[in-house]
C-alpha cells in the first residue's frame, strides 16, 4: 500500500505539472488537496510522509477522531457539507474549510472561532452547476453573501469552491470551472474590503486536469491517491 500511494502522488504531480505547463501557469501554483476520507490514520500517513501537505475530512466525527491521531504535521480541509451546529467543532480541528455556504453558517463560525481567538480561512461553495442534489450557494446571490461575510472579523475568505455535475467525459466540466473562474474575477472587481479571491478548489480524479486549466489553484484528489472506497469499509 505504502509503495502504491508514493507511485501515485508522483504520477499525480506530474499529471498537475503537465496541466499547469499547458497553460503557462506554475506547478507550484495548485495545491494538491489529498481528501481522507474513509482512510485511516496510518494510511494517511503515508502519504503525508510521502509529500502530502494538505488533508481534506468530509465528515466532522471521522475528522476528529482522525487528526488527533495523526501525528504529522499537515493542513486540514473541511470539504464537505457542515451542519452549523458544527461550527464549534471545525474552528478547532480545521485551517480551512471549504463549504461556507450560507450567512447563518458564516455568523456561527466566526463566533466560535472569536470565542477561541482564531480567525478562520473559508471559501465560499458556490453551486455552479444549478444541481438539487449539490450544496452551494446560487451564483447569481454569491457577491451578496460575500459583501455579509466580509462584515465579520474572525473570518477570512481566500476564494471559491464547487463541483461539476459527474460526467464520464472530463472535458464536459470545463464551462463550469471557467463559470467559476468567472464568478471569481466580478467579486475581485467589486473590491470588497478584506476579501482575498486567491483560491479556486475545483477539479477532483476525473477532472483536475481541466479544472487547473480554467485556473484552479487546489485540487481535491482522493481516488486516485487511496484506490477506491466503500464508505461502510473504511481503507485500512
Amino acid at each position: 500500500m505504502e509503495t502504491d500511494i508514493i507511485a501515485n502522488i508522483k504520477i499525480i504531480r506530474q499529471r498537475i505539472a503537465a496541466a499547469a505547463a499547458r497553460c503557462n501557469r506554475s506547478p507550484d501554483s495548485v495545491k494538491l488537496l489529498a481528501v481522507t476520507k474513509t482512510v485511516a490514520p496510518h494510511i494517511v500517513e503515508q502519504a503525508i510522509k510521502a509529500g502530502i501537505t494538505a488533508c481534506g475530512e468530509n465528515y466532522v466525527q471521522e475528522a476528529r477522531d482522525k487528526i488527533t491521531l495523526i501525528k504529522e504535521k499537515v493542513q486540514w480541509h473541511m470539504i464537505g457539507y457542515l451542519q452549523t451546529n458544527k461550527a464549534k467543532y471545525v474552528v478547532n480541528l480545521f485551517d480551512y474549510i471549504h463549504s461556507v455556504d450560507r450567512l447563518e453558517l458564516a455568523r456561527e463560525i466566526d463566533r466560535r472561532a472569536g470565542i477561541i481567538g482564531r480567525k478562520i480561512n473559508i471559501l465560499m461553495e458556490v453551486n455552479i452547476s444549478g444541481e438539487p442534489s449539490k450544496s452551494g450557494i446560487e451564483a447569481s446571490e454569491a457577491i451578496e453573501l460575500i459583501k455579509n461575510i466580509s462584515a465579520l472579523e474572525n473570518l477570512s475568505v481566500q476564494g471559491l469552491m464547487t463541483m461539476a455535475p459527474y460526467s464520464d467525459n472530463p472535458e464536459n466540466s470545463r464551462p463550469y470551472f471557467a463559470a467559476l473562474k468567472d464568478l471569481q474575477q466580478k467579486i475581485i472587481q467589486e473590491g470588497i474590503a478584506g476579501i482575498q479571491m486567491n483560491e479556486l478548489s475545483m477539479g477532483m480524479t476525473d477532472d483536475f486536469e481541466i479544472a487547473i486549466e480554467e485556473g484552479a489553484t487546489i485540487v481535491r484528489i482522493g481516488r486516485a491517491i487511496f484506490g477506491e472506497r466503500n464508505p461502510s469499509k473504511p481503507i485500512v
